[in-house]
Order: C-alpha cells, then sequence, then structure tokens
C-alpha cells in the first residue's frame, strides 16, 4: 500500500475519532485506563514513558495521575524537533511540570524536568491514528516514536493506547512502522506475540 492510501486511511480514522464527544472520550479513556491500571504487567513496571494527549487523542492525563500515585516514575516525551527526535522527561505533577511544546501538545519544562535514561524504560504508552490488533500501528507521519522506540528504548513493552473506533482488520506497515506488544482500548486488551 502506498503513502497515498495510508494518508487517506489515516484521514478518515482520524475523521471518525474527532467525532466523539468531549464526554465520549473521557468516558472511552478512564474505561481504557482501567484496563490498563488492572492489568498484571502493571505491577512490575516501575518507570513508564506516557503521552500526553492532544485534541481527540485517548486522554492519559488521568493514567499519568494514577500511576504517580502508585509511585510510579512517570516519563513524558518532549520533542527535540532539530534533531526529529524525543527526550524522556521525569514529571511529578502534570498541571505543574507541563507547558506547550512542539505543535502545541503539551510537554514537560526542560527547565523543571530530569531526564531519564531511555534504557529505564519498562512500558511505553504511545498514541497512534490507526491500530489492528496484530500489532499494527499508523502513528501520523513523523516517524518520532519509531525511531524512539527502535534507537533508545528497545526494551520497553510497547502499549498502544486507542479507541475502538481507531481498530481496523489490518494496518497497511511498511517496514519502519513498529508494531505495539499490547492494545488497548475502552473494550479490549489484546496481547500481541510477535
Amino acid at each position: 500500500m502506498n503513502n497515498d492510501e495510508r494518508q487517506k486511511l489515516r484521514k478518515k480514522i482520524l475523521g471518525a475519532r474527532d467525532l466523539l464527544s468531549a464526554g465520549e472520550r473521557q468516558e472511552k479513556s478512564r474505561s481504557a485506563m482501567q484496563k490498563l491500571l488492572s492489568s498484571p504487567e502493571m505491577k512490575h513496571w516501575s518507570t513508564l514513558f506516557i503521552y500526553v494527549h492532544f485534541r481527540s487523542e485517548l486522554e492519559t492525563l488521568e493514567l499519568i495521575h494514577s500511576c504517580l500515585s502508585r509511585g510510579k516514575r512517570v516519563a513524558v516525551p518532549l520533542v527535540d524537533a532539530a534533531t526529529v527526535s524525543m527526550i524522556p522527561l521525569l514529571i511529578k505533577d502534570p498541571e505543574k511540570d507541563l507547558v506547550p511544546g512542539y505543535y502545541d501538545i503539551p510537554e514537560p519544562d526542560p527547565q523543571k524536568s530530569l531526564r531519564v535514561a531511555a534504557g529505564e524504560i519498562d512500558a511505553a504508552v504511545i498514541p497512534g491514528s490507526v491500530f489492528d490488533i496484530g500489532g499494527g500501528r499508523l502513528g501520523y507521519g513523523g516517524g518520532y516514536y519509531d525511531r524512539f522506540l527502535v534507537n533508545e528504548a528497545p526494551q520497553a513493552k510497547r502499549i498502544g493506547l486507542a479507541f475502538e473506533v481507531q481498530v481496523v482488520e489490518h494496518v497497511p506497515v511498511q517496514p519502519h512502522d513498529q508494531p505495539v506488544d499490547i492494545l488497548i482500548t475502552e473494550k479490549r486488551i489484546v496481547n500481541i506475540r510477535r
């Protein structure tokens, strides 16, 4: 499948996601978050890398708060546009530690937040536009998470967090697209064998 078709699929699915009301997003996000928090692996993870939601993405602030209140270390991505990479910075309080960053996406304030070695990340909760139950993931086209997972944090368990409306039968992946190990929606947890 060529880039045009991937772009069309991305646009179609994001359009469907955008149609969810704020209330639906909140309710479905909470349901997906509960599934992740109650998963057996969660007990063993001490450092998590979690995206901060933007626009109509599955909401993660409550998840970040819950992880912090359970004594886990939470790192959030800071985009370094110059090197086209992400830097994992630890946060303690999302309300105080996040500022508008790249494309206005909330990011850790680099003046206040400490960097964590990417090799210490146990699990990475990653966003995306389209997912399938085989682990396929289509991001937003920048490749930031793909590069980060391959080059910086290959050991991290990859968790795709998405609304059910973002799950299709088959994502047309390309060699650089990094798969997820676990897909969590408001309806289900899919453990993927790779």
